[in-house]
């Protein structure tokens, strides 16, 4: 079978691997149907995370189950699944509450060896071995018409996190919303912020591309300029006030420093950007405004049952954040895409 592998720096190779195999009975083995590149894979990709050897990436697929290991219950060959970036039991402490991604006996694809030792493999590939397969896929009753396959796909981490930003910033009926980021998990906090009924939402965004969809997603205004300056526009817009709930989904010191600027007294940072720089939060500037700070990894095993019956009835097509398609044998053109902007998600079709 063919996988993709990261060799280093703008260095990344469709190679043929061992095929995927079962090596516990909690697996199963399912058949990629699409596939698609992070934000968060560019961060290695630029070397910006080192890469010390060839190493398996991309952490997010829909697929068809090809096997099952002799423990596994909750999901049949044939069946069309989910599998959300981290994988998980579904039954230790921390997944009873709901927090997946700090799962016991879970880890996140595409990462190289399991805490275990077990080899992890990495989604951009043509088949995926899925370590405890009954806690993590999320099985579909039918095989789903292709047209959504891009939105499914977005439930295994986008759409999820940019869900997960509006949640941990406390978006209800009525919020003022901005959000920080314009790549697609910040274009899906969007989305997930009108899902959850917020009366206005302010993009920031420089690019005309992602305006125009942010704007189909629900934002009501867009704010160009970046930075303090930016959060300083925001806050005239919204006369002088800030917004009751920022979602920050790039995950810079920048980022945050805006996002954080941009908060009425009171509100609430969501973030779900990786963090790149780690100078620590200005406690006495946030102690002084009552801002609180929620957020982290995505626990999207816990929020794909709810925005699933939204993407089957169709109320949301967070699809749309794909605007490029490649196959799976032009993976580097899809990362060249992704790098130079070009694209805002690349979908990846083995």
């Amino acid at each position: 079978m063919h996988a993709t592998l990261l060799h280093g720096p703008r260095d990344i190779r469709l190679e043929q691997v061992p095929d995927a195999e079962l090596l516990e009975p909690t697996d199963a083995i399912v058949k990629v149907v699409a596939a698609c590149v992070c934000g968060s894979d560019l961060w290695p990709y630029r070397g910006v995370k080192e890469t010390t050897e060839p190493t398996r990436i991309g952490h997010e697929l829909v697929g068809i189950v090809e096997e099952v290991g002799s423990a596994v219950r909750g999901v049949r060959p044939g069946q069309f699944v989910i599998a959300p970036f981290v994988y998980s039991d579904g039954d230790c402490v921390h997944c009873r509450n709901k927090i997946h991604t700090s799962c016991v006996n879970g880890g996140v694809f595409g990462a190289g060896k399991a805490r275990s030792g077990r080899p992890v493999d990495g989604c951009q590939a043509e088949y995926v071995t899925i370590p405890q397969a009954d806690g993590t896929l999320v099985g579909l009753d039918e095989t789903p018409d292709d047209r959504l396959v891009p939105s499914l796909l977005t439930l295994s981490d986008v759409m999820a996190t940019g869900h997960h930003a509006a949640v941990s910033a406390r978006v209800v009926a009525g919020s003022t919303v901005a959000v920080v980021g314009d790549g697609a998990v910040g274009l899906s906090g969007v989305l997930a912020a009108r899902r959850l009924g917020a009366e206005r939402i302010v993009a920031f965004s420089r690019h005309a591309d992602r305006q125009a969809l942010a704007r189909e997603f629900g934002a009501t205004d867009v704010v160009e300029t970046r930075g303090r300056d930016g959060a300083k526009e925001l806050v005239e817009l919204l006369g002088g006030i800030g917004a009751d709930a920022v979602l920050e989904c790039v995950g810079t010191e920048e980022s945050m420093a805006q996002a954080l600027a941009a908060t009425r007294p009171g509100g609430m940072v969501g973030y779900v950007g990786v963090p790149h720089g780690e100078d620590g939060l200005p406690l006495q500037r946030m102690f002084g405004k009552n801002v609180g700070v929620a957020g982290g990894v995505a626990p999207a095993r816990a929020y794909i049952p709810e925005l699933l019956t939204d993407v089957l009835d169709g109320t949301i097509d967070p699809g749309r954040v794909f605007d490029r398609e490649f196959a799976l044998a032009d993976v580097a053109d899809a990362y060249t895409a992704m790098d130079e902007r070009t694209a805002i998600k690349s979908l990846l079709r083995p």
